[in-house]
């Protein structure tokens, strides 16, 4: 993906039954959805403890899937069920305390929840179970669940999820790893993906969900089917059931599916919403040749994830593609910077020009979206530098001018640099000698699909929810975080 200080990955959640290397394939899972959250990872698995009575087997840990999990780890996470998360954290500090799955005792037997999304309404439901007396060991809003869940007085789960969720605003897709069964959980507005599989043997079949389909390639699962905005799929020794709730005031929206999973997010080898993320963005670049046209030499883009869009543009417009950025892969957690010896060093360390394909060349450079724009600026420099004769931006997107409040971690409106600067400002702020977004109806017709069907908040301030809360919620998180610096 490219380079950016503002969008942030979201969360990744996995859920296997029915297999007996189920913390394996999970490790593998989440290994394949790294790029939706490189803070923590965790895993909870459930196995027979002593008298055969059911227990779950946690662990998690800050870090990259490969750095939390090792052989002895894995080897102790026994069990044929699991559930997994890969955190970039839209709500709540980077500690451990937050680090998902997060378990607990209910009157049923353990419970374990991995989210992927953000609870619009958390900070008043927070505050509302607080009165009752509940205690909250972690400021994530996926704790607010578990809450709920104890509160409600029927043994049988989904009866308890379903009055539950009523409480909830806001997108979320659920793994729920109980005593004797897997549930999966999307919101009504199913605002981020969620996908079932299965691997069959000879002899049983095991059942798969993950947040993207890469996850099933990985493990070699076969794609079923998505589960449906406002589905709940239980699975048990006996096999699936699907429950069906409704939002309150849907509208005559049929989903509101995060636009920008085709955007930026998702990997370009999986299938969002029923499409190919890699055709999507491929398309994203024809129709952005078709709107905004120049005469240029080359055609290159800001890796990773402007690859499709850059080779869409040159395909269509007939400008030869190259890469005439390289970006380093091998990146760890932390870089130490001089401090003013390199210019630009936090770029250079990630992406690198090539001289012989830019130096005296007209260049159009593809990237996936514009938010703040610093990182452009820096970007548009080092190709200059390398020689380049003019510098063409184009956005594979439409202007960013809003922030998101379902799981996607963007800056105030006031950061977002296209929510108050003209087209020309941003242009002279970043150094091109043009630029151009996407339009909004060329992004619906690139994907055959229209707004009816999707969120795009972030690009024309349509939110699908009430947003009756948002303050709060940050107000209750700034609160929490000086609670946890005192402690």
């Amino acid at each position: 993906m490219s380079l950016k200080n503002s969008w942030k990955d979201e969360c990744g959640v996995f859920g296997i039954w029915n297999h007996p290397e189920a913390a394996k394939l999970t490790y593998l899972g989440l290994y394949a959805m790294q790029h939706r959250g490189q803070e923590s990872a965790g895993i909870v698995t459930l196995d027979s403890g002593p008298n055969q009575k059911p227990v779950h087997r946690i662990y998690k840990e800050l870090g990259l899937v490969s750095d939390v999990f090792s052989e002895p780890v894995l080897a102790k996470l026994t069990g044929s069920a699991a559930i997994g998360h890969v955190r970039y954290s839209t709500t709540g500090d980077n500690l451990v305390v937050n680090a998902q799955p997060l378990a607990s005792n209910l009157l049923s037997g353990p419970v374990a929840v991995a989210h992927n999304g953000n609870i619009v309404n958390a900070a008043i439901l927070r505050e509302a179970l607080q009165r009752d007396g509940a205690i909250f060991q972690a400021t994530s809003d996926t704790e607010i669940l578990l809450h709920l869940l104890a509160k409600n007085p029927s043994n049988h789960l989904v009866s308890a999820l379903i009055e539950s969720l009523k409480n909830l605003s806001g997108a979320y897709s659920f793994t729920i790893l109980a005593h004797d069964r897997l549930v999966a959980v999307r919101d009504p507005f199913g605002f981020r993906p969620l996908v079932l599989g299965q691997i069959k043997s000879s002899m049983s079949v095991s059942y798969v969900v993950a947040s993207e389909t890469c996850a099933l390639d990985l493990i070699g699962a076969q794609f079923v089917r998505e589960i449906e905005p406002g589905e709940i799929l239980e699975i048990t020794s006996e096999g699936m059931k699907s429950y069906k709730f409704e939002a309150e005031n849907k509208g005559k929206r049929k989903a509101a599916h995060c636009v920008f999973e085709h955007v930026y997010f998702a990997r370009p080898d999986s299938v969002v919403f029923g499409r190919s993320v890699y055709n999507s963005r491929k398309k994203f670049g024809e129709q952005l040749a078709v709107e905004s046209p120049v005469d240029a030499d080359v055609v290159i883009p800001v890796p990773d994830s402007g690859v499709p869009s850059a080779i869409g543009y040159s395909q269509k417009s007939g400008i030869p593609f190259e890469f005439g950025i390289i970006r380093n892969h091998y990146i760890g957690r932390t870089f130490i910077q001089p401090t003013q010896s390199i210019r630009d060093v936090g770029v250079k360390i990630k992406l690198n020009t090539q001289p012989d394909i830019l130096k005296d060349k007209r260049v159009i450079v593809i990237d996936d979206s514009l938010v703040r724009g610093t990182t452009s600026q820096k970007i548009i420099n080092l190709i200059r530098q390398a020689g380049a004769k003019e510098v063409h931006l184009r956005i594979a997107s439409p202007p960013t001018t809003g922030p998101c409040y379902y799981g996607v971690d963007t800056p105030q409106k006031s950061e977002l640099i296209a929510s108050h600067n003209s087209l020309e400002d941003i242009r002279k702020y970043i150094g091109a000698d043009s630029l151009a977004y996407l339009s909004e109806p060329g992004m619906w017709q690139a994907m055959n699909s229209g707004p009816e069907s999707f969120c795009a908040a972030c690009f024309n301030g349509d939110y699908p929810t009430s947003l009756k809360g948002v303050e709060t919620k940050k107000t209750s998180e700034i609160k929490a975080k000086n609670t946890n610096q005192l402690a």
